[in-house]
Order: structure tokens, then sequence, then C-alpha cells
């Protein structure tokens, strides 16, 4: 197998609201909010459904990844539960390998609500549900070893099974990849995830303000800096800046695609990461591959969810 993605088995759900509701609710906008079941429903009662879709960060990058034609595999805890169904079959679909068995649990399928604004930002108020509980049991070895590189999403990360089950993937991996995922994440485990990205991680996918954050830098000058010191293969959006790759000590830059009809930012990193993998694993250059990054975010960005 090419490549295996371990993250968070979310069903998204998708709602169009306005600024005010996510000021009426206390949400803040482009982030993403872990909340509980009651929460969850309460925030949904009043809205209207768009979609629904098997989601997760990775999940969606692992799609993406199958869209382009290589051999994928994903692990991922749901219940077996209608949601739980309704997620692997929509892996089934895109040909992706689900390499996990559900069994009904005591939580439900986790899901994300994911509330897009009329400006095309997305905000995210997620449940995790049974995904959150992922365990090194969970994790198959021969799977890891099996595979060329294994993605992971720091969204997975927590203290407790989940960790355990991180770990795991980190020890039996060939090379392994990792998204930092959203601001909020980097700041809550900023010292593990700083130990992973100097000592752990091969390569990593991070937008500007989470990378910033992560270092405590008040300068990209001091992001590639830190990237050269560390030696690994670095990949930061930069929005309408475009891409960069700090792949040891080369620098490598793409520009943003300009002039788009954005609809939707749900899905931008997760499809940019899958066009940059997509390049690695087919030996194009970095150039190359921070290229089709580009182009499968911008043709995510222009319609609703994070499937192409």
């Amino acid at each position: 197998m090419k490549i295996l993605g371990i993250g968070n088995a979310i069903v998204d759900i998708l709602c169009k609201v306005s600024d005010e509701f996510l000021t009426k609710n206390s949400l803040t906008k482009s982030t993403m909010k872990l909340v509980d079941e009651i929460e969850f429903k309460k925030l949904l009662s009043s809205l209207k459904i768009e979609e629904t879709i098997s989601g997760g960060s990775v999940a969606n990058s692992i799609v993406g990844l199958s869209q382009l034609g290589n051999k994928v595999g994903f692990i991922g805890k749901v219940s077996d539960d209608e949601l739980g169904q309704k997620y692997e079959d929509g892996l089934n679909k895109e040909n992706v390998e689900y390499l996990y068995r559900k069994k009904k649990e005591l939580i439900p399928t986790g899901s994300c609500l994911i509330l897009i604004t009329p400006d095309s930002e997305r905000t995210m108020c997620t449940f995790l549900g049974t995904a959150g509980k992922i365990s090194e049991d969970d994790v198959n070895k021969e799977h890891i070893k099996n595979s060329e590189i294994v993605f992971l999403e720091g969204y997975l990360w927590d203290e407790g099974d989940p960790k355990k089950a991180f770990d795991l993937a980190i020890t039996y991996s060939n090379k392994v990849a990792m998204s930092l995922s959203d601001l909020f994440c980097v700041e809550r485990h900023k010292p593990y995830f700083l130990e992973l990205v100097k000592n752990q991680l091969d390569i990593i996918f991070a937008n500007e303000q989470e990378i910033l954050s992560l270092i405590n830098a008040r300068s990209f000058n001091e992001v590639i800096s830190f990237s050269k010191e560390i030696k690994k293969n670095i990949i930061i959006t930069r929005g309408e800046k475009g891409a960069v790759a700090i792949n040891l000590n080369e620098i490598i830059e793409c520009d943003a695609i300009p002039n788009l009809k954005i609809k939707d930012l749900t899905g931008a990193g997760d499809l940019f990461a899958a066009g940059y993998l997509h390049g690695l694993i087919n030996n194009l250059s970095v150039k190359e591959s921070l290229l089709k990054g580009t182009e499968l975010s911008s043709k995510i960005i222009q319609k609703i969810g994070a499937r192409i």
C-alpha cells in the first residue's frame, strides 16, 4: 500500500449560517471546537443540512489520493450504527481500503458540524463520539509496516488511548507524515507537537498560522530558519501567498491560483496534502508536488464539501 491514513472517522454535516449565528453561539470563525452530543444536537436543531458525507481531515486526503489512482487505506474508529455504516460505505465507494472492523460501541459514531459563512470560511463543531476512543488495539502493525507512508492528523492526538495508537503508528512506520490540523489543536498540544516535528516526523503539513504558533515565531523568516535547522520536509500553505516547501536546505515556492470563485474552504488543506503526497509517491519533483497540491485545493474550494 502506498499510503495508510490514520485519523478521526467523522461524518461531516455541512450547513450554511450567518456570521450572527457564530456570534450568538460564541464560536470563533475558521476554528474547530470540540462539543458534547447535547451541544451538537442543539446547534444542529435550527439548521438546514446541505450535505452529509464521510469526513475527517486525513480521510479527506486519503480519498483525494484514491481519486488520483493511488492504492490507499484508512483506519478510523466508528460504531456499528447508521452513521458508522454511512461512513464505511462512503470510503468503499471511493475505493479506499477501510481497515477497521466496526462493532457496536457505547458511544455513537463521531460527527462534525461544518458551518459555512457567506465569506466561504468554515467553522467546525466536532462531537468526536467513538472516533476519539481509538486505541492501539484498533491499529494493526502489519498494515503500518506494509505502507510506504503513514499519514496522521494532529486532531487524532490526545492523552490516553489515542496517543498510544498514534505512538504505535510512528514506531512501526517506514515514513511518517502529519498535518498539524488546526491552530487551537497546536496551542493545546504545543510541547508534544514540537517534539514530534523535530524528532519523529518526516513530512509535516501546516498552514502559516499553525507553524508560527508552534515555534512562537513572529515572522515567516523565523519559520524558514527553523525548518532548515531541523532538516525535514515541511510544507506550508499561505492562502493567497501560495505554498512553500522547505525540504532540507532547499526552499521551493508555488503561487496560489488567482481569481477563483470560492464557495467553501472545507478540505482545502486536506486536498492540498493529497496532491503533494501524490507527487511524492509518484516521484514528481517538489515543485510539481506543490503544483498538484495547489491544483486540488483550488478545485475543492470552488464547491461545497471536501470531495472533488
